[in-house]
Formats: structure tokens, C-alpha cells, sequence
């Protein structure tokens, strides 16, 4: 049994349209000024987060997952489910697509195709992302694609900090520049680029496009995905739901004060985004600050909170 949260340490990777917003706004010690990606809570083979204290000290969330598959109940031999990150879009991502777990399976060998969720930390006025395309049919989607008419396939947003947005997959998307998310995902690591603006990395090499890929599982036409924002409020914690789906729940907790809460989920992951206060669990006060990372083990029950801080909360 383990009644205490498990507090990860973030895997920091370098990308071409990465800055410096990881070091500035969460305290991480950034590898480059071109640091795209901070891996929060991941049991990805790519970068899994290590423990940073208490009975698990210096583990992986990999090897807790296969060692100790209680602390989530685990019900599956397959791999971790999930994966949070947060990203500093410093410049325009490339536009991409993710395959679903069929497709993932059967062409790439890994167990799971990539649907996510963004929430968007921060945002520079006017900033926008891209989020599906305008064609009609598959016959149009592939001409366009072949003929480069990018401006009139891709679907622009503008988003502001506060914002949520669902991305299964087959969508199409990439997150612009100037833009901060926190990103909730199935653990994958599969990207089909579409489009990367005729960047060149640093050796002067286009990036590799997976055009035929892209076609294979893009869904089409595109779809918004409809959500419905359910808010339940308890003293001193309000819970607004922001996606509920097959793959994931995420919500956004708000503490103002102090508050008690019963968990019901096996285990949750928790991002702290905004403030500070303690977590207290069994007894013992915890901690926590913009930029904490950490997951409740199936053995917690009951939770309270003080302080005044915003959390994304979520789970399988």
C-alpha cells in the first residue's frame, strides 16, 4: 500500500520551435534556448519521468508501472496509458496527424495510436493553431495535400490562455507559435508530418513529411469534437470537466481555501499550473507549486487541499 503522491521529475527535450518559456515560467533546467517539450508524467520508453522522493525514490514511471502495477490497479499487461507534457511553442509546430490504435498496431508495431487534449497554459494576442481542414472528400483532401494549398486546407483558431481543445485522432493540427499547453495524451510517440513550412534543422535537411501516411489516416471530413464543460463545486474546490472519452478524463480543479475530496478514479495524474498550496494525504502535508508534477496511487482515497493554485487533473 502507498498513501502519499508520487512527485515526477520532468524530461526536458529539445525542438526546432522550442524556446526558453520551461526555464522562465516553471523553474526547469532547459538543456537549450530551443527546448520544446517538457515530459511531466511519462512512462514513455523516450523519456520516463524519475521519482524524486518518498518509498519509490529514483524509479521510473515505467518501472513502478511493471513492478508495482497496484499503486494504479492495474488491469492490463499493456503499457503505461497515458502521457503529459507541456509544450513552448516558440515558433509554428509543423502540422501533423496521429494514427488511431488500429493503425498504430498494424503499421508501426506500438500498442497505441495518439488521440490528445490541449489546455492552454498562455498565448500571445492573436496567436492561433490549426485544427482540421476544409476538404470535403478524400479526393479533395489528397489534391490539395499533392498541390500544396495549405492556406485553404488547414482550419485556423485563435485560442487564449484558459482554453481547452480535444484532438482525436486523425486530426489534423499543429499548435502556433507564441502558445504554452498542457497536453494530455495516450502514451505514443507517433507524429505524421503534413507540413513544416520548408524548415530546414540545423545541419540545412527538410524535416521528413509522411504524406502517405497522413492520407491513410486522416479523418475526413473534419469534425469539431463537441464537449460539454460539467462544473461540480465543493467548499473551496471547484471541478469544471473538460473531456471525458475513451482514452482519458481531464479536469480543471481550482482551489480557493480549503477543501476535501474523495477519489474514485484508480489513480489520478496531477499538473499544477497555477499557485500553491498543500496536498495533505493520510496524515502528511505535501507541497505544491506551479510546475509540481505527481500522481495519487490507487490507495488514496480522500484528499485535502489548501491554497489558493489550479491543477489539470486526469486519468485513464
Amino acid at each position: 500500500m502507498l498513501k502519499e503522491p508520487i512527485f515526477l521529475k520532468p524530461v526536458l527535450q529539445e525542438r526546432i520551435w522550442g524556446g526558453t518559456k520551461l526555464r522562465e515560467e516553471y523553474g526547469y533546467e532547459i538543456p537549450s534556448e530551443t527546448t520544446g517539450e517538457a515530459w511531466v508524467i511519462s512512462a514513455h520508453p523516450n523519456g520516463p519521468s524519475t521519482v524524486t522522493g518518498g518509498r519509490f525514490a529514483g524509479k521510473t514511471l515505467d518501472q513502478l508501472w511493471e513492478n508495482h502495477g497496484g499503486l494504479f490497479n492495474r488491469k492490463t499487461d499493456g503499457e503505461y496509458p497515458l502521457l503529459v507534457k507541456i509544450l513552448d511553442a516558440a515558433d509554428d509546430l509543423s502540422v501533423q496527424v496521429h494514427p488511431d490504435d488500429r493503425y498504430a498496431q498494424e503499421e508501426e508495431g506500438v500498442p497505441y495510436g495518439k488521440t490528445e487534449c490541449w489546455y492552454v497554459l498562455g498565448a500571445q494576442e492573436g496567436a492561433n493553431l490549426i485544427l482540421g481542414h476544409n476538404a470535403a472528400d478524400k479526393s479533395e483532401f489528397e489534391k490539395m495535400v499533392d498541390d500544396g494549398r495549405w492556406e485553404q486546407l488547414f482550419r485556423y483558431v485563435k485560442v487564449q490562455k484558459g482554453d481547452f481543445v480535444y484532438v482525436p485522432s486523425g486530426t489534423i493540427h499543429a499548435i502556433g507559435r507564441g502558445i504554452t499547453i498542457l497536453e494530455v495524451q495516450q502514451s505514443s510517440d507517433i507524429t505524421y508530418r503534413v507540413y513544416d513550412y520548408d524548415r530546414r534543422d540545423k545541419d540545412g535537411n527538410s524535416r521528413e513529411l509522411h504524406l502517405d501516411r497522413a492520407k491513410a489516416v486522416t479523418s475526413i471530413p473534419h469534425e469539431d469534437a463537441k464537449l460539454d464543460f460539467e462544473i461540480t463545486e465543493e467548499n473551496g474546490l471547484t471541478i469544471r470537466q473538460l473531456v471525458k472519452e475513451q482514452y482519458f478524463t481531464v479536469e480543471k480543479w481550482e482551489v480557493a481555501g480549503e477543501a476535501g475530496h474523495s477519489i474514485s478514479a484508480d489513480f489520478l495524474q496531477a499538473d499544477v499550473t497555477e499557485g500553491n498550496g498543500i496536498i495533505k494525504v493520510a496524515g502528511e502535508e505535501y507541497e505544491l507549486s506551479k510546475g509540481v508534477h505527481f500522481i495519487l496511487p490507487n490507495d488514496v482515497e480522500y484528499i485535502e487541499l489548501e491554497g489558493e493554485m489550479e491543477l489539470i487533473v486526469s486519468h485513464p
